[in-house]
């Protein structure tokens, strides 16, 4: 079992910034893929960005540039840096992670930008 902890949300305005973190309770090294999704109310959970176990990223075309995910390996754990935070990235984020055939999810942390 893969425990995730997920912390940094909070209340920012328009144009702040904001970094997520989510902590493991195993070595990020038995992860395929680690990465963010959000989801906003009345709206479908989407990909924020991801990180594969070669160091590979994928981010949502929404990002435009904005967002950097990345991963510390000896405090297990993976960021994910928010720039230029717009009031529509308003959401609640998860941290989600692959091992093997299994997925595991954070609890979520919630990110509200004002105008």
């Amino acid at each position: 079992q893969v425990q995730l902890v997920e912390s940094g949300g909070g209340l920012v305005q328009a144009g702040g910034s904001l970094r997520l973190s989510c902590a493991f309770s195993v070595s990020i090294f038995s992860f395929n893929v680690m990465g963010w999704y959000r989801q906003a109310p009345g709206k479908q959970r989407e990909l924020v960005a991801s990180i594969t176990s070669g160091g590979s990223t994928n981010y949502g075309d929404f990002v435009k540039g904005r967002f950097t995910i990345s991963r510390d390996s000896p405090k297990n754990t993976v960021y994910l840096q928010m720039n230029d935070l717009k009031p529509e990235d308003t959401a609640v984020y998860y941290c989600k992670v692959i091992r093997s055939v299994s997925a595991y999810w954070g609890q979520g942390t919630q990110v509200t930008v004002s105008s």
